[in-house]
């Protein structure tokens, strides 16, 4: 059937409006942020219901189109992106965006994909509730491609990945069914916990339509230091410090070096050097409680009265307000984006054990220096949880297409070091494309073999988002 055909009868499902034929309504889905693909599409979709998609789906399934779900096209592993052959149709989530429902007293609320984050942490905050999942992109990205990326951010420390806050799921099955798990409960042990198949599945299994998630009590008191250390090994000794002293009520520990610094006082709007001097490395640490009687500040002091004496910290800055707590995650969050504004830059999202943080940002500065003399590494993260974004800016004044060339072998540089110390070559980003093909180089026979045996028993005829992640 032509493709026009397809568009005609697909149209009668989402309404003339909801398929994007043209070239200038099809440009924003078919690239991403770091333009690393682009891709082509006969059409995009944007259904507005469940029905819809499940319809969309049971069109493609009889007729053999492939369908490329997406949320906010914020990825950054390419699993979004149409390929350049023209052949996939994307499926846009958007328009699927209301508040199902929300429950305060159970601390629960119910979504649709389409929901953007920071739309969700202010319903939730309209409710005195915390939805504690925060990431740069949070002003964009959607509720459902946070779930298929397992996204991890600034608050896997005390709440964990996206996966740890998920209850229930409503799903569209590649053959148009629809599967309503939407369930609040938070015991549930009857059998296979399907859910988790499709969180971090990339949209190769399902379609994530609706999501039941946890809510927490509001932080009453919430405060934050900027800190100035001379190196990780220090910034991982404050952090043993932090956590043997504060607990739970550490809700946030983040490492950034003094170069993803400047970037940010060069090109942030509004950025200010929270130090009066420079340091090699910083620390952003937060602290938050529930309770308006927890001595939350007295605790910081305290750590950081203590990190003083051992020599771990050279000068710190204590929060007076809210406004300077989000000034210093202003420059934390936008540490990512400044990058593109300092040319080529290689990027790994990477983890390793907590314990080893320090001795492999030694390693791996060390070997990328070495390979790309004059190269400016700016790894910067989540200590707390082990999850480094390890980028590499290139040197100043180079051509940043002859650098880029390098992406492959100082990827593999850096993922050798990972594996070393038993890590992971994606923390939080996902495979998507980008990755897909170093599966095989980090799973066992016996891990890819499941995970092909997942992926043909829900998707048998290959369809949905193929050659993503498999």
């Amino acid at each position: 059937m032509e493709q026009s055909n397809h568009a005609g009868r697909l149209a009668s499902i989402v309404g003339d409006a909801n398929v994007l034929t043209t070239v200038e309504d099809k440009a924003p889905y078919l690239v991403e942020w770091r333009d690393l693909y682009q891709g082509s599409t006969p059409m995009v979709l944007r259904p507005g219901s469940t029905e819809e998609v499940s319809k969309i789906l049971k069109y493609a399934y009889e007729n053999g189109l492939t369908i490329v779900p997406q949320g906010g096209n914020t990825g950054l592993v390419g699993g979004q992106i149409p390929t350049e052959n023209g052949g996939e149709i994307v499926l846009s989530l958007g328009r699927m965006n209301k508040v199902r429902n929300i429950d305060p007293v159970g601390f629960t609320i119910t979504v649709e994909s389409g929901v953007v984050l920071e739309t969700l942490q202010n319903e939730a905050e309209k409710a005195d509730r915390l939805f504690p999942l925060s990431l740069g992109a949070q002003g964009s990205c959607q509720i459902g491609g946070n779930i298929s990326t397992n996204a991890g951010g600034t608050a896997v420390l005390a709440y964990g990945n996206t996966r740890d806050l998920v209850l229930g799921l409503e799903v569209v099955l590649p053959n148009g069914d629809i599967w309503n798990g939407l369930r609040t409960l938070r015991k549930d042990n009857t059998g296979y916990d399907l859910k988790q198949l499709f969180i971090g599945g990339e949209g190769t299994l399902g379609i994530i339509t609706a999501a039941s998630l946890k809510l927490f009590p509001k932080p009453k008191k919430l405060e934050a230091s900027f800190v100035g250390l001379p190196d990780p090994h220090a910034a991982l000794k404050l952090f043993s410090l932090a956590k043997q002293k504060a607990g739970p009520v550490l809700t946030g520990f983040e490492i950034m070096p003094r170069v993803g610094v400047e970037f940010c006082l060069s090109h942030l709007d509004g950025a200010r050097d929270p130090l009066e001097a420079p340091h090699n490395w910083y620390v952003l640490m937060e602290l938050s409680s529930g309770s308006d009687a927890f001595p939350v500040r007295d605790l910081l002091e305290e750590i950081l009265g203590e990190a003083f004496e051992d020599g771990l910290v050279e000068d710190a800055v204590l929060s007076e307000n809210l406004s300077q707590v989000n000034a210093f995650w202003h420059i934390r969050h936008g540490m990512s984006e400044v990058q593109k504004a300092e040319g080529g830059s290689i990027k790994h999202d990477v983890s390793v054990p907590v314990a080893a943080i320090a001795d492999f940002l030694d390693k791996a500065i060390s070997a990328v220096s070495e390979f790309v003399p004059g190269c400016r590494p700016v790894p910067f993260g989540h200590l707390g949880d082990g999850n480094i974004h390890f980028n590499v800016s290139q040197p100043v004044g180079a051509d940043k297409e002859a650098y880029l060339k390098n992406w492959d072998a100082m990827n593999e540089i850096v993922h050798g070091i990972v594996h070393d110390f038993g890590g992971s070559i994606s923390a939080e980003h996902g495979i998507g494309r980008l990755k897909r093909d170093l599966l095989k180089t980090v799973k066992s026979d016996t891990e890819l073999d499941l995970m092909h045996r997942i992926k043909d028993a829900f998707d048998p005829k290959g369809l949905l988002n193929p050659g993503r992640v498999l």
